[in-house]
C-alpha cells in the first residue's frame, strides 16, 4: 500500500504538527523517510525522549530483554526489569516517598494517583489550577484546564474537581511575590467556599506548569502549597509527567523548591519513547488503597522496564542533568538576546531544558497567528518545535538532554532566522 493511501486511513483526531513519515532518528536528529531531510527535534516526542532518539545503551537493553521475557503480568510475576527500576529509582525520587506503581500512559498515572488519594484519605474533593494538562481520560479531563479543545463535546465530566489560579505572574503583570500573594489567597478562599479542607482529598499540581505555558512557579507558591495540605491534612501530589527524569536539569522539578509531596505522577521521559508511566507515593498511603481496586494489563511491561532503568543509569552516568543544566543556560542566554532584537519576544522562561518563548503584541494580547508562523519557518528550515499555553502562543524548547551546545546554536539560528522572516525583517 501506498505511504498516502495508509496516512489517509489514520484518524484526523491526531492533530498533525509535521508532514514528516520518520524513518529513523538518532540523538537530537529525525530523517523524513521521502525526502531524506534531516530534522534538529526539539520536541523529543513532546518531552519523551530525554536520552535522545535511539539511545544505544536503551536500545541495548531492550534488545536484550525482548530476548528473555515480553510480558509479566504483575499480578501475577514479578520480573528483574520491574525490581531493577525500583532500585533505580529509589534513591532519586524526594525523601519518603518509597511506595510504586507502574502503568502505561500520564493519563493512567494522574488517575491512578487521584484514585489512592480519595482511598487514603477517605474524602471526595480535588483542587487543581488554571492552566493545568493532566490527561485526556474522563477523569483527567475533568482535572485539565489549560484549552477547551480538551474537554469540548465530552461534557458532563466526573465532580469534585474544584481550579484555583496558578501563579503565572508574567500574564498578570505581577511581581512573583504578588502573583503568590493573591494564588494563595484565593487557594484558601476555596476552601473557604467551594470545597471544605474536610471533603478535600489532594492539591494536584504541575511542578512548572507544561502545556498551559512552561510557566515555573515562585518557590514561595509551593512552600505555600505545602504549608496549605499540612495545615489540612490534604495530601500534595506533583505532576512531574514532562518536567521529570532530568528535563529541568534536576531529576524532578521539586527539586529546584526543595518541595516535598506526599505522591508524585512520572511517565515521559521516564523510559526513552517506551509507554511508562508510575505513581510515586509514601508507603503507607500505599497501603491504605484497597487491593485490586487499581490495576492493569500492561503496567509495568517487562520491556518497558528494561528500558526505563536504563535511562536512569544513562542520566546518571553521562552527567545529562549536568548537560541539561549548562545548555538550558545557553539556550535561555542566547534566547533573551534574541528578545532584545524582537519585542515580539514578550518573555522567555524556564528551567534546564524546559524552556518557553512567550510571543505577544504591543498591547500584551496573545500573538498567536505570530507563533504558530515561526514554528512553522523552523520546521522549513530544519527545526522542529512546538507550541503550547491557552492561547498557543508559546514556542516551547524540549532538546533532548544529550543536546551539544553546537545543536543549541543550531537550533537558535534557525529560530532567530524565523524571528526575521515572520516580523519582515
Amino acid at each position: 500500500m501506498q505511504s498516502n493511501g495508509a496516512e489517509g486511513l489514520i484518524s484526523p483526531v491526531w492533530t498533525r504538527y509535521t508532514p514528516i513519515v520518520a524513518e529513523r532518528a538518532e540523538g537530537a536528529y529525525i530523517y523524513d523517510r521521502e525526502s531524506g531531510r534531516r530534522y534538529l527535534d526539539f520536541t523529543t516526542g513532546i518531552g519523551v525522549t530525554n536520552t535522545g532518539h535511539c539511545h544505544p545503551r536503551v536500545v541495548r537493553a531492550v534488545q536484550e530483554q525482548a530476548e528473555r521475557l515480553l510480558h509479566g503480568q504483575v499480578n501475577l510475576v514479578f520480573h528483574p526489569p520491574l525490581l531493577e527500576l525500583v532500585e533505580e529509582l529509589q534513591p532519586v525520587v524526594p525523601a519518603g516517598l518509597d511506595g510504586f506503581f507502574f502503568s502505561n500512559s500520564g493519563a493512567e498515572a494522574v488517575e491512578g494517583a487521584v484514585k489512592l488519594a480519595k482511598h487514603a484519605t477517605g474524602r471526595t474533593n480535588i483542587i487543581v489550577f488554571q492552566g493545568s494538562f493532566h490527561g485526556r481520560t474522563a477523569m483527567t479531563m475533568a482535572l485539565t484546564t489549560s484549552k477547551t479543545v480538551y474537554r469540548i463535546g465530552y461534557q458532563p465530566l466526573p465532580s469534585g474537581v474544584f481550579v484555583a489560579p496558578y501563579p503565572y505572574a508574567y500574564r498578570y503583570g505581577w511581581s512573583a511575590e504578588q502573583t503568590t500573594d493573591f494564588c494563595l489567597s484565593e487557594l484558601e478562599l476555596l476552601l473557604k467556599s467551594q470545597t471544605a479542607p474536610s471533603e478535600t482529598a489532594a492539591i494536584l499540581v504541575e511542578a512548572v506548569l507544561g502545556e498551559g505555558g512552561y510557566v515555573v512557579p515562585p518557590a514561595g507558591f509551593l512552600r505555600g502549597l505545602r504549608r496549605l495540605c499540612d495545615e489540612h491534612d490534604i495530601l500534595l501530589i506533583a505532576d512531574e509527567i514532562q518536567s521529570g527524569f532530568g528535563r529541568t536539569g534536576r531529576w524532578f522539578a521539586v527539586d529546584h523548591f526543595d518541595l516535598l509531596p506526599d505522591m508524585m505522577t512520572i511517565a515521559k521521559g521516564m523510559a526513552s519513547g517506551l509507554p511508562l508511566s508510575g505513581v510515586v507515593a509514601r508507603r503507607e498511603l500505599m497501603e491504605r488503597w484497597l487491593p485490586g481496586s487499581h490495576g492493569g494489563t500492561y503496567g509495568g511491561n517487562a520491556v518497558a522496564c528494561a528500558a526505563a532503568a536504563e535511562t536512569a543509569r544513562v542520566i546518571k552516568e553521562e552527567g545529562l542533568l549536568e548537560n541539561a543544566t549548562e545548555r538550558g543556560e545557553e539556550l535561555m542566554d542566547r534566547l533573551r538576546a534574541i528578545q532584545q532584537e524582537f519585542p515580539l519576544i514578550g518573555d522567555v522562561r524556564g528551567l534546564g531544558l524546559m524552556v518557553a518563548t512567550e510571543l505577544t503584541e504591543k498591547d500584551g494580547t496573545p500573538a498567536t497567528e505570530e507563533a504558530g508562523a515561526v514554528v512553522q519557518a523552523c520546521l522549513d528550515h530544519g527545526l522542529m518545535l512546538l507550541t503550547c499555553g491557552t492561547w498557543n502562543n508559546t514556542v516551547r524548547w524540549i532538546p533532548p538532554l544529550v543536546v551539544s551546545a553546537d545543536q543549541i546554536e543550531e537550533g537558535v539560528g534557525i529560530f532567530r532566522r524565523a524571528m526575521e522572516e515572520v516580523c519582515g525583517r
